[in-house]
């Protein structure tokens, strides 16, 4: 029997990858779209391409009916609202929209174990990505120091990305920094020490020619070690782990966050489940 799937901003750039990579799985059934710049159009059609058979729909609570999971890669302004119409109507998410907060993602947790569905939420379901993360939560309580940076294109709305925020976050779980020098005697402009996320100090650098790159560099005296991951310019790296999740998400109630939790479950840091 197969998964049948709603995909949130199926016309957007991650969005269209996740619904082709959908449609072309023999397990999954892409069952509607949502993308309000496309409403009433075939999801095909709205591509540019062939007819697909889907057609769109404008919000997510009219494209629930007879859906199993909903992935939404919409926008940070819409997205919480779609976990949670998703989760009153008794659906399962994958959430790889960005910009939500600790206190968010607390909200969708107690508001899906209320509800008895699973929701698997990442700043970045490249499996390279969650890698990295997972590298990361396994050396920080090994490492006083640290500081994420994160580099995206000039036109990224919002900071940080997903990826440094959600990495801070989970790192703040596992363990929580050193500054030699408190923020509030800091000289000059203490802003240019970042933004406090969960203890770690995080800076968001957006320029042209950067596409999504995040790193953490942890530090002891007269040594460095640097975790970073790059993606390149397409959505590539992200079709693989959200179709992971998407066939996980059923199997789960509450909040996983992190896709490293579903691929290392168990591992230091791996996240709640």
């Amino acid at each position: 029997m197969s998964t049948a799937v709603c995909v949130a901003g199926a016309t957007g750039w991650t969005g269209r990858a996740i619904a082709e990579a959908v449609l072309a799985a023999e397990d999954l059934e892409l069952h509607s779209a949502v993308s309000r710049s496309a409403a009433g159009q075939d999801l095909g059609a709205a591509w540019g391409a062939a007819d697909v058979g889907v057609t769109v729909t404008g919000t997510v609570a009219d494209a629930l009916a007879g859906v199993d999971v909903l992935v939404d890669y919409t926008s940070h302004h819409a997205a919480k609202e779609h976990v949670l119409t998703a989760i009153a109507h008794g659906v399962n998410v994958v959430l790889g929209t960005s910009g939500l907060s600790a206190d968010d993602f607390d909200e969708i947790d107690a508001a899906a174990r209320e509800g008895g569905v699973g929701v698997v939420a990442a700043g970045n379901f490249s499996l390279t990505a969650a890698m990295a993360q997972a590298a990361a939560l396994l050396v920080a309580p090994h490492f006083p120091h640290r500081e994420i940076v994160d580099y995206a294109s000039a036109g990224k709305p919002d900071a940080p990305t997903g990826t440094a925020r959600e990495l801070a976050e989970r790192l703040g779980e596992v363990s929580r920094p050193l500054l030699d020098v408190p923020l509030e005697e800091t000289g000059g402009h203490a802003e240019a020490r970042g933004a406090t996320i969960a203890g770690t100090q995080v800076h968001s650098v957006r320029l042209p020619s950067f596409v999504a790159s995040t790193e953490v560099v942890f530090a002891l005296p007269d040594e460095r070690l640097v975790i970073r991951h790059d993606a390149g310019g397409t959505p590539t790296p992200y079709v693989a782990g959200t179709l992971l999740a998407v066939r996980a998400a059923p199997r789960h109630v509450g909040l996983v966050r992190g896709l490293d939790t579903l691929l290392l479950s168990g591992h230091p840091g791996a996240g709640r489940q």
